[in-house]
């Protein structure tokens, strides 16, 4: 199909279904209508862009399909809003990517559909009280350098640490690109469907043991040594000096209400580098036009497709045959009806099974599961406008148009593990962190579509801040106002004069990524990274015991990515 026939067909599809916004409107617009009693093949909650993924390979597949957006704005959390800060376009929830994965971007043609990622070199940035500062990025020259500055056996040591990592990563892409083997009961299905499943099954665990048996026992030991380990051992085990220790703690913890000493946390280590852009590994990248821009992407794919996107239309239940059990289809919570014998959810399990779903329909201990799951967050994101860039005392040399310091993620207050730990103690009794843990980018050095010239847009990923305060609340103007200006001084430690250039913000504290998101407890992950609750056990073991209720099971995966695809 050329360009031109592909640029009417789009066309016509945004006429047929009314155009909707993949950023924040200044006004409400209308719910779009979707056809009066049409039955759907498959009707996704959540115009995420996960639900937005779905939606359009189930299209692309010849099913007829709709997306029930709650919001005006389609994107879930991969969202750009400008109706914070006048002038600036804020990515509001999620603000780098890395983990969608590029089957995706290439099969729905992402980039054709207006995706442009911005790659960042350096990709870190941790400055230090003392003067000194750490840079590091894919550069294996300037890693080198940069780490000899603290220690030489480190600077040794760290693309070994590299190469391991991405050993295993090669060995996870397989598990997350392969669907999951159901773990189900067999007896409802037929003879031929029993056969297929066994050989489903047998399929996917004998290309898993050969991958296995390719890595050699040493490499396995390793390997299991990072899932069940905390990150300050497999760090204090390669690596001697404090502040590059914590810089890539920071990434076992990023998003999640566990320390670098909790058991486990060396897997997220190992989760956020199994991203890649332009095909290097663990680089995360900006995106033009903010996050939204993602979700824009497949959304145009989704409707090329001939997927229905509906905006302002929130589901209220999912409706179920009080007999058979099985799924008629969905109610809007203006009372509409939209008939479809499968509902995909791009919301949270808890808000799927235990909100969505009628009482009475699933088993006890499959709700039980979900009910207890945990969804603990202590994250914050602080979105920042400013008049110019923050300069950093460790620096010599400032650029006002933007320097390698600039570039990355920029480490606030982790100079050592033990800060981290700190911090993270405090949030575990209840009190936000006195020294916060931040990451702190600024899109706008690369994107120079999202703020006035010579301003910025600064995103600041903030831990520790319980979900629940031991003393006040979230909902207090003075308590949120208190920990804003409680970073932003700590920032000021490394730059000077950065409070004053702040010309306005916007913060999302747990309760409100619940509230506005409907990301259940404030996790950005729709539930803890945790080693129980991975893989088969994701969102919760026990999908094998819905009888006959199976069709009710969620896919299985790993895990979504940091606090962005």
């Amino acid at each position: 199909m050329s360009p031109a026939a592909r640029s009417l067909l789009l066309s016509a599809a945004c006429r047929q279904r009314r155009c909707f916004s993949t950023e924040a409107p200044s006004s409400t617009p209308q719910q779009q209508l979707l056809p009066k009693g049409k039955r759907w093949d498959a009707v996704v909650i959540g115009g995420g862009h996960n639900g937005l993924a779905a939606a359009a390979y189930l299209a692309r597949a010849g099913r007829s399909v709709a997306v029930l957006e709650r919001r005006g704005v389609l994107g879930g959390a991969a969202v750009s809003e400008s109706d914070l800060v006048p002038g600036f376009r804020f990515s509001r929830c999620s603000y780098l990517l890395s983990l969608l994965r590029p089957a995706l971007i290439q099969e729905l043609e992402l980039e054709r559909h207006g995706l442009k990622l911005l790659p960042r070199s350096p990709s870190s940035f941790t400055p230090c009280l003392d003067g000194r500062y750490l840079l590091l990025g894919p550069d294996a020259e300037l890693n080198h350098s940069e780490i000899s500055k603290f220690s030489e056996n480190d600077a040794c040591a760290y693309p070994r640490y590299e190469e391991k990592l991405e050993k295993f990563c090669k060995l996870m892409d397989f598990v997350i690109d392969s669907p999951p083997p159901e773990m189900r009961h067999e007896y409802h299905l037929s003879m031929v469907d029993r056969m297929k499943d066994k050989v489903d099954k047998s399929v996917f665990w004998s290309k898993l043991l050969g991958i296995v048996m390719q890595q050699g026992q040493k490499d396995m030991v390793d390997f299991f040594d990072l899932l069940l380990s905390p990150a300050s051992k497999i760090l204090n085990n390669w690596f001697e000096g404090d502040v590059l220790k914590a810089t890539l703690a920071t990434d076992a913890v990023i998003g999640s209400m566990a320390g670098v000493h909790t058991p486990g946390s060396g897997y997220v280590l190992l989760h956020h580098v199994m991203g890649e852009t332009g095909g290097q590994r663990g680089v995360w990248a900006y995106v033009e036009g903010g996050m939204g821009s993602v979700s824009s992407a497949i959304s145009k794919a989704a409707l090329e497709a001939g997927v229905e996107i509906v905006t302002n239309a929130e589901v209220s239940q999912i409706s179920v045959h009080h007999t058979s059990g099985k799924v008629q289809g969905i109610v809007l919570a203006d009372g509409t009806e939209v008939l479809t014998s499968v509902v995909l959810s791009n919301a949270t399990p808890y808000r799927t099974f235990v909100d969505l779903v009628p009482a009475n329909v699933l088993p006890d201990n499959f709700l039980s599961a979900i009910k207890t799951a945990d969804y603990s967050s202590a994250t914050t994101k602080i979105n920042v406008a400013v008049d110019r860039l923050p300069q950093f005392s460790c620096c010599k040399d400032f650029n006002p148009e933007g320097g390698p310091e600039h570039m990355g993620t920029i480490h606030i207050g982790s100079e050592s593990m033990e800060e981290i730990d700190l911090a993270y103690r405090e949030a575990a009794n209840g009190v936000s962190s006195t020294r916060p843990v931040i990451e702190m980018t600024i899109p706008s050095v690369l994107d120079k579509t999202i703020s006035p010239p010579g301003q910025h847009v600064i995103n600041l990923f903030v831990q520790y801040t319980p979900y629940k305060l031991s003393e006040g609340s979230w909902q207090d103007s003075n308590v949120r106002k208190f920990f804003a200006e409680r970073c932003f001084s700590l920032i000021d430690e490394y730059a000077p004069g950065f409070s004053s250039s702040v010309v306005g913000y916007d913060m999302l504290t747990p309760p409100d990524l619940e509230r506005e998101f409907g990301l259940t407890g404030g996790n950005i992950f729709h539930g803890a990274m945790g080693l129980d609750s991975l893989f088969l056990m994701r969102p919760a073991k026990g999908c094998e015991g819905i009888v006959p209720l199976w069709q009710w099971c969620t896919p299985r995966r790993w895990g979504d990515g940091r606090s962005g695809p």
